[in-house]
Protein backbone atom coordinates (compact mmCIF):
# COMPACT_ATOMS: atom_id res chain seq x y z
CA UNK A 1 0.00 0.00 0.00
CA UNK A 2 3.21 2.31 0.77
CA UNK A 3 4.42 1.28 -2.01
CA UNK A 4 1.05 2.62 -4.56
CA UNK A 5 1.10 5.54 -2.48
CA UNK A 6 4.45 6.48 -2.97
CA UNK A 7 5.09 10.78 -3.31
CA UNK A 8 5.40 10.76 -6.98
CA UNK A 9 2.09 9.72 -7.53
CA UNK A 10 0.64 12.13 -4.89
CA UNK A 11 2.37 14.73 -6.65
CA UNK A 12 1.02 13.67 -10.01
CA UNK A 13 -2.47 13.55 -8.82
CA UNK A 14 -2.18 16.77 -7.14
CA UNK A 15 -1.03 18.70 -10.27
CA UNK A 16 -3.87 16.33 -12.49
CA UNK A 17 -6.37 18.16 -9.79
CA UNK A 18 -4.78 21.53 -9.95
CA UNK A 19 -4.68 21.31 -14.23
CA UNK A 20 -7.81 20.20 -14.08
CA UNK A 21 -9.11 22.97 -11.65
CA UNK A 22 -7.29 25.71 -14.03
CA UNK A 23 -8.68 24.37 -16.83
CA UNK A 24 -12.03 24.75 -15.33
CA UNK A 25 -11.30 27.92 -13.94
CA UNK A 26 -9.84 29.30 -17.13
CA UNK A 27 -13.17 27.77 -19.42
CA UNK A 28 -15.73 30.83 -19.74
CA UNK A 29 -18.65 29.60 -22.07
CA UNK A 30 -20.00 33.39 -23.10
CA UNK A 31 -24.00 33.10 -24.18
CA UNK A 32 -24.82 34.55 -26.78
CA UNK A 33 -25.52 38.55 -27.14
CA UNK A 34 -23.66 38.73 -23.78
CA UNK A 35 -19.77 40.02 -23.63
CA UNK A 36 -16.88 40.36 -20.85
CA UNK A 37 -14.61 42.69 -20.72
CA UNK A 38 -11.07 40.76 -19.45
CA UNK A 39 -8.27 42.56 -17.83
CA UNK A 40 -5.29 40.80 -17.57
CA UNK A 41 -2.98 42.28 -14.16
CA UNK A 42 -5.31 45.26 -13.69
CA UNK A 43 -5.24 46.37 -17.34
CA UNK A 44 -7.41 46.07 -20.27
CA UNK A 45 -6.40 42.82 -22.36
CA UNK A 46 -9.85 41.68 -24.89
CA UNK A 47 -13.37 41.39 -24.92
CA UNK A 48 -15.14 38.14 -25.22
CA UNK A 49 -17.57 37.20 -27.44
CA UNK A 50 -20.29 34.57 -27.58
CA UNK A 51 -19.11 30.90 -27.34
CA UNK A 52 -15.97 29.16 -25.70
CA UNK A 53 -13.20 31.21 -24.52
CA UNK A 54 -10.22 30.42 -22.30
CA UNK A 55 -8.73 32.62 -19.92
CA UNK A 56 -5.46 32.37 -17.80
CA UNK A 57 -6.92 32.01 -14.30
CA UNK A 58 -5.18 33.95 -11.68
CA UNK A 59 -3.77 36.42 -13.89
CA UNK A 60 -6.78 37.25 -16.08
CA UNK A 61 -10.68 38.22 -14.89
CA UNK A 62 -13.56 39.71 -15.93
CA UNK A 63 -13.71 43.55 -15.11
CA UNK A 64 -17.41 43.72 -13.61
CA UNK A 65 -20.06 46.37 -14.63
CA UNK A 66 -22.10 47.94 -12.46
CA UNK A 67 -25.84 48.15 -13.53
CA UNK A 68 -29.08 50.03 -11.40
CA UNK A 69 -32.78 48.69 -12.05
CA UNK A 70 -35.71 49.51 -10.62
CA UNK A 71 -38.05 47.13 -9.11
CA UNK A 72 -41.82 48.78 -9.69
CA UNK A 73 -43.76 47.81 -6.10
CA UNK A 74 -47.12 49.74 -6.47
CA UNK A 75 -46.54 53.37 -6.65
CA UNK A 76 -43.07 53.20 -5.67
CA UNK A 77 -39.75 52.08 -7.39
CA UNK A 78 -36.89 50.62 -5.32
CA UNK A 79 -33.63 50.70 -6.85
CA UNK A 80 -31.65 47.51 -7.19
CA UNK A 81 -27.43 47.65 -7.41
CA UNK A 82 -25.65 44.79 -9.49
CA UNK A 83 -22.38 44.00 -10.44
CA UNK A 84 -22.23 42.14 -13.46
CA UNK A 85 -19.32 40.28 -15.06
CA UNK A 86 -21.47 39.31 -18.58
CA UNK A 87 -22.62 42.85 -19.72
CA UNK A 88 -25.78 42.02 -21.96
CA UNK A 89 -25.60 43.67 -25.39
CA UNK A 90 -29.66 43.32 -25.81
CA UNK A 91 -31.75 46.36 -25.77
CA UNK A 92 -32.59 47.72 -22.35
CA UNK A 93 -35.64 49.36 -20.74
CA UNK A 94 -34.83 51.88 -17.89
CA UNK A 95 -38.46 53.16 -16.50
CA UNK A 96 -36.65 55.55 -13.99
CA UNK A 97 -39.54 57.10 -11.13
CA UNK A 98 -41.97 60.18 -11.83
CA UNK A 99 -39.73 63.80 -11.85
CA UNK A 100 -40.91 67.27 -10.79
CA UNK A 101 -40.45 69.20 -14.07
CA UNK A 102 -41.42 73.04 -14.46
CA UNK A 103 -43.02 74.44 -17.44
CA UNK A 104 -42.81 77.59 -19.04
CA UNK A 105 -45.93 78.57 -17.62
CA UNK A 106 -44.64 77.50 -13.85
CA UNK A 107 -46.81 74.74 -13.84
CA UNK A 108 -45.12 72.00 -11.91
CA UNK A 109 -45.81 68.37 -13.22
CA UNK A 110 -44.57 64.61 -12.55
CA UNK A 111 -43.41 62.90 -15.70
CA UNK A 112 -42.36 59.19 -15.43
CA UNK A 113 -40.37 58.29 -18.45
CA UNK A 114 -38.88 55.43 -19.86
CA UNK A 115 -35.41 54.64 -21.43
CA UNK A 116 -34.39 52.14 -24.03
CA UNK A 117 -30.62 51.99 -24.44
CA UNK A 118 -28.24 49.70 -25.69
CA UNK A 119 -24.36 48.71 -25.11
CA UNK A 120 -22.54 48.73 -28.14
CA UNK A 121 -18.76 49.64 -26.84
CA UNK A 122 -18.07 47.19 -24.07
CA UNK A 123 -15.09 48.49 -23.09
CA UNK A 124 -16.14 52.43 -22.84
CA UNK A 125 -19.26 51.12 -21.01
CA UNK A 126 -17.01 49.64 -17.95
CA UNK A 127 -13.90 52.56 -18.48
CA UNK A 128 -14.90 55.74 -19.68
CA UNK A 129 -17.84 56.02 -16.69
CA UNK A 130 -18.20 55.14 -13.67
CA UNK A 131 -21.19 53.77 -13.44
CA UNK A 132 -22.41 53.70 -16.73
CA UNK A 133 -26.49 52.50 -15.81
CA UNK A 134 -26.61 55.64 -13.36
CA UNK A 135 -24.93 58.19 -15.57
CA UNK A 136 -28.04 57.18 -18.55
CA UNK A 137 -30.36 57.30 -15.86
CA UNK A 138 -29.29 60.82 -14.29
CA UNK A 139 -28.87 62.26 -18.26
CA UNK A 140 -32.18 61.59 -19.29
CA UNK A 141 -33.37 63.01 -16.27
CA UNK A 142 -31.60 66.61 -16.56
CA UNK A 143 -32.48 66.65 -20.18
CA UNK A 144 -35.81 65.67 -20.12
CA UNK A 145 -36.11 68.96 -17.15
CA UNK A 146 -34.56 71.11 -19.86
CA UNK A 147 -36.44 70.15 -22.93
CA UNK A 148 -40.08 70.32 -20.50
CA UNK A 149 -38.98 73.81 -19.19
CA UNK A 150 -38.56 75.30 -22.55
CA UNK A 151 -42.68 74.29 -23.14
CA UNK A 152 -45.81 75.28 -21.78
CA UNK A 153 -48.44 72.78 -20.39
CA UNK A 154 -50.57 72.44 -23.27
CA UNK A 155 -47.93 71.98 -25.61
CA UNK A 156 -46.32 69.32 -23.79
CA UNK A 157 -50.20 67.33 -24.18
CA UNK A 158 -49.85 68.12 -27.92
CA UNK A 159 -46.29 67.91 -28.88
CA UNK A 160 -45.27 64.13 -26.39
CA UNK A 161 -43.17 62.95 -29.63
CA UNK A 162 -41.89 65.85 -29.95
CA UNK A 163 -40.53 65.57 -26.51
CA UNK A 164 -39.41 62.05 -26.95
CA UNK A 165 -36.80 63.19 -30.32
CA UNK A 166 -35.98 66.66 -28.10
CA UNK A 167 -34.43 64.06 -25.36
CA UNK A 168 -33.23 61.70 -27.64
CA UNK A 169 -31.51 63.91 -29.93
CA UNK A 170 -29.78 65.71 -26.53
CA UNK A 171 -28.45 62.31 -25.21
CA UNK A 172 -27.06 60.82 -27.98
CA UNK A 173 -23.58 62.70 -28.39
CA UNK A 174 -22.75 62.18 -24.54
CA UNK A 175 -23.90 58.74 -24.44
CA UNK A 176 -22.02 57.84 -27.26
CA UNK A 177 -18.88 58.35 -25.58
CA UNK A 178 -19.97 55.89 -22.48
CA UNK A 179 -20.83 53.32 -25.56
CA UNK A 180 -24.49 53.23 -24.84
CA UNK A 181 -26.61 54.15 -28.29
CA UNK A 182 -30.22 55.30 -27.82
CA UNK A 183 -32.72 54.15 -29.06
CA UNK A 184 -36.16 56.16 -27.83
CA UNK A 185 -37.23 57.48 -24.66
CA UNK A 186 -40.78 57.25 -24.14
CA UNK A 187 -42.65 59.37 -22.07
CA UNK A 188 -45.45 57.67 -19.95
CA UNK A 189 -47.48 59.74 -17.38
CA UNK A 190 -47.63 62.91 -16.62
CA UNK A 191 -49.47 63.85 -13.09
CA UNK A 192 -50.94 67.08 -12.50
CA UNK A 193 -51.80 69.24 -9.53
CA UNK A 194 -55.62 68.98 -8.91
CA UNK A 195 -56.54 72.69 -9.22
CA UNK A 196 -54.64 72.57 -12.93
CA UNK A 197 -56.09 69.72 -13.94
CA UNK A 198 -59.94 70.79 -12.25
CA UNK A 199 -59.03 73.99 -14.84
CA UNK A 200 -58.25 72.21 -17.45
CA UNK A 201 -61.60 70.32 -17.48
CA UNK A 202 -63.35 73.52 -17.56
CA UNK A 203 -61.38 74.71 -20.18
CA UNK A 204 -62.12 72.01 -22.00
CA UNK A 205 -65.80 72.31 -21.47
CA UNK A 206 -66.02 76.02 -22.32
CA UNK A 207 -63.85 75.25 -25.72
CA UNK A 208 -66.36 72.86 -26.57
CA UNK A 209 -69.53 74.83 -26.05
CA UNK A 210 -67.57 77.69 -28.00
CA UNK A 211 -67.13 75.41 -30.69
CA UNK A 212 -70.90 74.51 -30.69
CA UNK A 213 -71.80 77.90 -30.86
CA UNK A 214 -69.50 78.47 -34.05
CA UNK A 215 -70.92 75.71 -35.60
CA UNK A 216 -74.51 76.83 -35.18
CA UNK A 217 -74.14 80.27 -36.39
CA UNK A 218 -71.92 78.89 -39.26
CA UNK A 219 -75.40 76.87 -39.88
CA UNK A 220 -78.09 79.65 -39.29
CA UNK A 221 -75.37 81.78 -41.91
CA UNK A 222 -75.59 79.47 -44.65
CA UNK A 223 -79.24 78.84 -44.04
CA UNK A 224 -79.50 82.97 -44.28
CA UNK A 225 -77.39 82.94 -47.40
CA UNK A 226 -78.83 80.15 -49.14
CA UNK A 227 -82.45 81.42 -48.55
CA UNK A 228 -81.36 85.00 -49.90
CA UNK A 229 -79.94 83.26 -53.02
CA UNK A 230 -83.11 81.36 -53.19
CA UNK A 231 -85.26 84.71 -53.21
CA UNK A 232 -82.77 86.75 -55.22
CA UNK A 233 -83.01 83.69 -58.28
CA UNK A 234 -86.88 83.85 -57.40
CA UNK A 235 -87.09 87.57 -58.24
CA UNK A 236 -84.94 87.22 -61.29
CA UNK A 237 -87.02 84.49 -62.78
CA UNK A 238 -89.93 86.54 -61.74
CA UNK A 239 -88.52 89.90 -63.19
CA UNK A 240 -87.54 87.87 -66.43
CA UNK A 241 -91.39 86.46 -66.75
CA UNK A 242 -92.81 89.70 -65.91
CA UNK A 243 -90.38 91.41 -68.76
CA UNK A 244 -91.37 88.35 -71.43
CA UNK A 245 -94.90 88.99 -70.60
CA UNK A 246 -95.24 92.41 -71.08
CA UNK A 247 -93.04 92.04 -74.51
CA UNK A 248 -95.55 89.63 -75.78
CA UNK A 249 -98.84 91.73 -75.06
CA UNK A 250 -96.94 94.88 -76.82
CA UNK A 251 -96.45 92.86 -79.41
CA UNK A 252 -99.47 91.63 -79.55
CA UNK A 253 -100.85 95.50 -79.10
CA UNK A 254 -98.75 96.60 -81.71
CA UNK A 255 -100.34 93.84 -84.13
CA UNK A 256 -103.62 94.21 -83.42
CA UNK A 257 -103.05 98.25 -83.69
CA UNK A 258 -101.36 97.81 -87.51
CA UNK A 259 -104.23 95.19 -88.51
CA UNK A 260 -106.59 98.09 -87.83
CA UNK A 261 -104.85 100.75 -89.60
CA UNK A 262 -104.34 98.91 -92.50
CA UNK A 263 -107.92 97.68 -93.07
CA UNK A 264 -108.94 101.08 -91.90
CA UNK A 265 -106.19 103.56 -94.23
CA UNK A 266 -103.34 104.76 -91.92
CA UNK A 267 -104.41 108.75 -92.55
CA UNK A 268 -103.86 110.97 -89.66
CA UNK A 269 -107.72 110.92 -89.02
CA UNK A 270 -108.32 107.49 -89.34
CA UNK A 271 -104.87 107.17 -86.65
CA UNK A 272 -107.19 109.13 -84.49
CA UNK A 273 -110.26 106.84 -84.71
CA UNK A 274 -108.13 103.70 -83.78
CA UNK A 275 -107.07 105.42 -80.43
CA UNK A 276 -110.39 106.49 -79.28
CA UNK A 277 -111.25 102.85 -79.97
CA UNK A 278 -108.74 101.53 -77.79
CA UNK A 279 -109.53 103.79 -75.23
CA UNK A 280 -113.36 102.57 -75.50
CA UNK A 281 -112.44 98.99 -74.91
CA UNK A 282 -110.02 100.12 -71.69
CA UNK A 283 -112.74 101.79 -70.72
CA UNK A 284 -115.33 98.90 -70.88
CA UNK A 285 -113.07 96.54 -69.36
CA UNK A 286 -112.19 98.41 -66.73
CA UNK A 287 -115.93 99.30 -65.83
CA UNK A 288 -117.29 96.17 -63.76
CA UNK A 289 -114.19 96.71 -61.49
CA UNK A 290 -114.57 99.93 -61.06
CA UNK A 291 -117.70 99.33 -59.69
CA UNK A 292 -116.41 96.79 -57.25
CA UNK A 293 -114.81 99.45 -54.93
CA UNK A 294 -117.37 101.43 -54.11
CA UNK A 295 -121.38 101.80 -54.12
CA UNK A 296 -120.69 105.01 -56.06
CA UNK A 297 -118.55 105.68 -59.15
CA UNK A 298 -118.18 108.45 -60.99
CA UNK A 299 -117.03 108.16 -64.24
CA UNK A 300 -115.31 111.33 -66.20
CA UNK A 301 -115.72 110.17 -69.52
CA UNK A 302 -118.34 111.04 -71.97
CA UNK A 303 -120.52 108.25 -73.51
CA UNK A 304 -121.49 110.20 -76.42
CA UNK A 305 -117.86 110.39 -76.93
CA UNK A 306 -117.14 106.61 -76.37
CA UNK A 307 -120.05 105.64 -79.04
CA UNK A 308 -118.77 107.80 -81.28
CA UNK A 309 -115.36 106.73 -81.31
CA UNK A 310 -116.71 103.19 -81.84
CA UNK A 311 -119.47 104.19 -84.54
CA UNK A 312 -116.54 103.46 -87.20
CA UNK A 313 -116.22 99.69 -86.66
CA UNK A 314 -119.91 98.88 -87.05
CA UNK A 315 -118.98 97.32 -90.32
CA UNK A 316 -115.91 95.70 -89.00
CA UNK A 317 -116.76 94.04 -85.47
CA UNK A 318 -120.92 94.59 -85.24
CA UNK A 319 -122.80 97.43 -83.87
CA UNK A 320 -120.28 99.32 -80.94
CA UNK A 321 -123.62 99.84 -78.24
CA UNK A 322 -124.14 96.19 -78.90
CA UNK A 323 -120.62 95.69 -77.88
CA UNK A 324 -121.09 97.91 -74.99
CA UNK A 325 -124.46 97.05 -73.80
CA UNK A 326 -123.19 93.20 -73.54
CA UNK A 327 -120.64 93.86 -71.84
CA UNK A 328 -121.88 95.96 -69.23
CA UNK A 329 -124.82 93.49 -68.98
CA UNK A 330 -122.35 90.64 -68.52
CA UNK A 331 -120.20 92.61 -65.60
CA UNK A 332 -123.38 93.41 -63.63
CA UNK A 333 -123.56 97.25 -64.76
CA UNK A 334 -126.77 99.57 -65.52
CA UNK A 335 -125.35 101.58 -68.08
CA UNK A 336 -125.27 105.38 -67.88
CA UNK A 337 -122.58 108.07 -66.48
CA UNK A 338 -122.82 106.64 -62.58
CA UNK A 339 -122.97 102.97 -61.49
CA UNK A 340 -124.06 101.56 -58.77
CA UNK A 341 -122.76 98.31 -57.63
CA UNK A 342 -125.83 97.79 -54.83
CA UNK A 343 -128.08 98.32 -58.23
CA UNK A 344 -126.26 95.85 -60.25
CA UNK A 345 -126.64 93.28 -57.71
Amino acid sequence: MEAFMSPGLIISLVLVVIGVAIIAKGLVIVRQSEVMVIERLGSFNRVLESGVNIIIPFIERPRPITMIRYMRMGDDYHPVTTDETRIDRRETVMDFPGQPVVTTDNVTVKINGALYYQIIDPRRAVYEVANMSQAVEVLAKTTLRSVVGKMELDKLFESRSEVNNAIQSEMEEPASKWGVKLTRVEVQDISMPEEVEEAMRLQMAAERKRRATVTEAEGEKSAAIAMAQGQRESAILNAQGDKESAILRAQGEQESIRLVLSAMGESEENKQTVIGYLLGQSYIKVLPNMAKDGERVFVPYESSALLGSMGMFRELAGSPEDVVRQSVQRDGLRGGMVASSGAAS
